[in-house]
């Protein structure tokens, strides 16, 4: 699987986990040249706390668009140190 925003690959791998229809890949296949640390959490009652990376791809940001969960809940351990994608970056085989 791929992930890509703005016509780069931000991150690939074919070993992702599949939870509520989102793909999470390795944190490890995240291709780090590209994020920035963001300060946004949100909470899953089941995962747990999410947090939060802007891409950030030839000039232009895109916030929050990948998250991660550094502490799941016991319900979602299968995540631990991986991210997932949204608002805008398509991921296909």
């Amino acid at each position: 699987m791929k992930a890509i925003w703005n016509d780069v690959v931000i991150a690939e791998s074919d070993d992702t986990v599949v939870v509520e229809g989102n793909h999470y890949f390795p944190a490890s296949a995240l291709d780090r040249s590209h994020i920035i640390p963001s300060n946004t959490h949100t909470i899953c009652p089941w995962k747990g706390e999410a947090s939060y990376y802007t891409l950030s791809v030839n000039g232009k940001l895109n916030p929050d668009a990948v998250w991660y969960y550094p502490k799941p809940k016991d319900a979602a351990k299968s995540i631990l140190n991986r991210v997932a994608f949204w608002k805008g970056v398509r991921v296909e085989p």
